[in-house]
């Protein structure tokens, strides 16, 4: 369970940012806009960090906006030594969610894989996820590498630990190196189907489809829509209660 730590403005006009304790890593929470109603959780690509304004495409949702800082981004603290993969993003999820109770969720690359295991693996919280098109969509495909060691250069090292606002490099590599297995991908995206209890719990923007969202696709029940469409239809929704 995270617990906040502290609340504050960025700015006078800007989001309010909400620090989430999570295991031995603080995630940034921004609320973009307040409201009433089910939050929308934007979550974005690899190595980039929520926007500070609301997106165009989300400003007709009808309650708050948030979005989350993964770990080793933007306001988020990073993983100390790497160990990068999804299903720690997914976890930096969780804890968001467990703060704002359910939601619906919009991924953006990384973000959007991190979407449908979060959706599969709390389908009680999250009231429809979206996938988009963006940075780390195909992560490190479907199947494991050739045995190396990957590290980061140091230049990039160098300009991580002098400039904070920069993504993790170990991030950067190990989460662009991710495999994505097809099964894997379905198993989640079946966990929702089943227990959500939503006629489609998923809906995939992007246009380009790797193997893992190829195979989501695939599964009955998996819409393929614009992302206007898709959050219409998920505003219009009930939310469950906590």
């Amino acid at each position: 369970m995270s617990t906040p730590t502290s609340s504050a403005p960025a700015a006078p006009s800007g989001p309010v940012t909400t620090m989430l304790t999570h295991v031995k890593v603080q995630l940034a929470l921004h609320e973009l806009r307040s409201g009433t109603g089910r939050p929308l959780l934007l979550l974005h690509g690899l190595g980039e960090h929520t926007p500070s304004v609301v997106p165009a495409f989300a400003a007709s949702w009808p309650g708050p906006v948030h979005g989350l800082d993964l770990t080793g981004h933007g306001g988020s603290s990073r993983a100390p030594g790497g160990g990068y993969t999804a299903e720690i993003v997914m976890a930096d999820v969780d804890a968001a969610l467990a703060h704002l109770g359910p939601a619906t969720v919009v991924g953006r690359g990384l973000g959007a894989y991190a979407s449908l295991l979060i959706a599969g693996a709390r389908p009680e919280l999250v009231v429809g996820a979206v996938l988009c098109d963006g940075p780390g969509l195909n992560g490190g495909g479907p199947a494991p590498h050739s045995p190396s060691v990957i590290a980061p250069t140091p230049d990039a090292m160098a300009r991580a630990a002098t400039d904070r606002s920069l993504p993790d490099p170990f991030a950067m590599v190990e989460l662009a190196r991710d495999v994505r297995p097809d099964d894997y991908a379905s198993t989640y995206a079946r966990q929702a189907l089943q227990f959500s209890g939503l006629d489609a719990p998923l809906a995939v923007a992007a246009v380009v489809r790797p193997p893992w969202l190829a195979a989501v696709v695939a599964e009955p029940g998996v819409v393929a829509e614009p992302l206007a469409e898709a959050l219409a239809r998920y505003a219009a929704l009930p939310t469950p209660e906590r």
